[in-house]
C-alpha cells in the first residue's frame, strides 16, 4: 500500500498531514509528489519526515500531473490519495483497505471527508452526476452523520480515496493535461466504463481543509473548473450530452456579454467574467484534438455504455 500526498508550496500543511499517516493502523509506504515548491518543502520534509519517499518535480504540473506521475512510481497492489490540507484519522486506510477487500469489483473507495473547521458538517462523501453530467461533491455542508452507510456512489474524491492500481493504470490513469479539478471525476468515468464500481466507506474519516490549497473564489478555480468538465465530457460522456454542455457554455458567455455591454447588472464572480470564459473556451479548443482522440480509445475498450451510466447516475443523490 502506498501513500501519495500531491503539494505545492504546501510546507505548513505538510505536518500535520504526514502525522497522521504516520499514525495509521495498516502498513503502508508514503510518496510525497512535489510540484517543485520553492517554499522549503523539501528541506522540511528531509529534516522532520526523513523515512517518506520524496519525487521532486521539475515544474508544477497539478494536482492531475503529479499523481499521473505517482502512478508510475507506484508498485504495490493499492494506492491512496491524500490532500496535503487533509488529516486522517489512525483508521482511515484499514477501513478503506477492509473495504476493498469486500468488493473485488470495486476499483476505488471513497472517504468520508469532513470540513476541519467545521467537524460536524460533510465536505465529501464521494461524487455526484448532475443531470448535467458534471460532477460534484456527494453531501456538501450536509451533517456529518448524513452517509452512515457504506454504499455505491458515481465517483470518488481524490482528496481521500484508495485505488486498485492496475485498474487506475489500465484506464489510462490521471489525465495530466487537466492540472487542476475534475482529474476524479475523469477517472471515475473511464473506470464505470471499464465495468468497475466505485464505493464509500463512511469508517474513513478524514478531516479536509477546503480551499487551503487554492481559493475557490479565485480565477485559477474558475479557469480549471470550467474547463475540465468540458473535457470530462467529451472524453467520456454521450456525445449528445457533451455537445449539449459546450453549446449551453457558449450561450451562457454570449448571454454574460449582452448583459455587460447592455450595463445589466452580473455577479461579480471569477466564472461570470468574459475574459475569464473565453480563455476556457481556448484552452478548451486548444486541448479538444487530445480529447477526441483519448476519447476514441477510451469507448473502443469500454465494457459499460456511456448513455446507460447517466441513465442510472444523473441526478442520483444529488
Amino acid at each position: 500500500m502506498t501513500v501519495v500526498v500531491v503539494t505545492w508550496q504546501g510546507r505548513h500543511l505538510l505536518g500535520p498531514c504526514l502525522d497522521s499517516l504516520r499514525a495509521q493502523t495498516a502498513a503502508h509506504r508514503v510518496l510525497v509528489v512535489d510540484n517543485a515548491s520553492t517554499d522549503g518543502t523539501a528541506e522540511f520534509l528531509a529534516a522532520e519526515h526523513p523515512g517518506v519517499r520524496v519525487h521532486v518535480l521539475e515544474q508544477n504540473t497539478g494536482f492531475a500531473g503529479g499523481m499521473a506521475r505517482a502512478l508510475e512510481a507506484v508498485d504495490t497492489p493499492f494506492v491512496a490519495l491524500l490532500n496535503n490540507d487533509a488529516t486522517a484519522d489512525p483508521g482511515w486506510l484499514a477501513a478503506l483497505l477492509e473495504h476493498v477487500h469486500r468488493h473485488p469489483e470495486a476499483a476505488a473507495v471513497t472517504s468520508r471527508m469532513l470540513l476541519a473547521d467545521r467537524p460536524g458538517t460533510t465536505n465529501n462523501a464521494g461524487v455526484v452526476l448532475l443531470r448535467s453530467g458534471h460532477g460534484a461533491d456527494r453531501g456538501l455542508g450536509a451533517p456529518a452523520t448524513a452517509f452512515p452507510a457504506a454504499d455505491e456512489v458515481f465517483g470518488f474524491s481524490g482528496g481521500a480515496a484508495l485505488l486498485r492500481t492496475a485498474a487506475a493504470r489500465e484506464v489510462g490513469g490521471f489525465p495530466a493535461p487537466f492540472f487542476l479539478y475534475y482529474e476524479d471525476t475523469d477517472l471515475s468515468w473511464r473506470l464505470r466504463l471499464r465495468g468497475w464500481t466505485v464505493r464509500y466507506e463512511p469508517a474513513a474519516v478524514v478531516l479536509h481543509q477546503h480551499s487551503a490549497t487554492v481559493d475557490q473564489q479565485s480565477t485559477v478555480f474558475a479557469f480549471h473548473n470550467e474547463r475540465n468538465r468540458l473535457l470530462v465530457l467529451c472524453r467520456c460522456a454521450p456525445a449528445g450530452l457533451a455537445a449539449r454542455a459546450v453549446g449551453r457554455f457558449l450561450l451562457t458567455t454570449g448571454s454574460l456579454l449582452a448583459r455587460r455591454l447592455s450595463g445589466r447588472p452580473v455577479p461579480d464572480v471569477p466564472a461570470f467574467r468574459v475574459p475569464l470564459r473565453i480563455r476556457v473556451l481556448a484552452s478548451w479548443v486548444r486541448l479538444l484534438p487530445w480529447a477526441l482522440r483519448s476519447r476514441r480509445a477510451i469507448l473502443r475498450g469500454a465494457t459499460a455504455d456511456p448513455a446507460g451510466l447517466v441513465r442510472e447516475w444523473a441526478g442520483r443523490d444529488a
